[in-house]
């Protein structure tokens, strides 16, 4: 039993030092949209702000995040502002019935793989990451709690101004 916690140990100690933060290169990908056709790829973003958001429809903060940046995005995106979501869930289904009663104007990948995550180091959901228009990771959230937009729109206005 000891044997086996220690190894539980060293795999989450393993997993924390995979995940990215403020500093890192935000790793490029492609991925199909949630809803089929089109194909979300982070490099068409380059040169805008980007908040990175991983979500899934069990996820129960993402009920108050995805509204909340659905508004931060429609204020900012004059200004070089763009939110792209990947959603994690297994069916995709699932994430689009969850988009029909919180619905949003951003583009949203679909990675039932987990992939993405991984690659992140995502370990909380919701896990969000401010890029900066050269592509480095500025900022690290993790979690939705009321009042957490404020924060999100002060880090995005300042990487704006620059």
């Amino acid at each position: 039993m000891k044997k086996l916690a220690i190894a539980f140990f060293l795999l989450l100690s393993a997993s924390w030092s995979l995940a990215l933060s403020e500093g890192d290169n935000a790793p490029l990908f492609k991925a199909k949209s949630l809803s089929g056709g089109d194909v979300v790829e982070l490099r068409s973003f380059r040169g805008k702000v980007v908040y990175l958001d991983f979500w899934a429809s069990w996820c129960g903060p993402c009920r108050k995040s995805l509204p909340e940046l659905n508004k931060l995005r429609a204020e900012l995106a004059g200004q070089g502002f763009e939110v792209v979501a990947v959603n994690l869930d297994e069916n995709a289904e699932d994430g689009l019935g969850f988009l029909k009663q919180f619905p949003v104007d951003y583009p949203i990948a679909a990675d039932s793989s987990g992939k993405l995550p991984e690659a992140y180091g995502v370990e909380a959901m919701p896990t969000s990451y401010i890029i900066d228009q050269q592509g480095v990771i500025r900022m690290v959230h993790a979690g939705y709690r009321d009042g957490d937009i404020a924060e999100i729109k002060a880090k995005v206005l300042q990487l704006l101004k620059k």
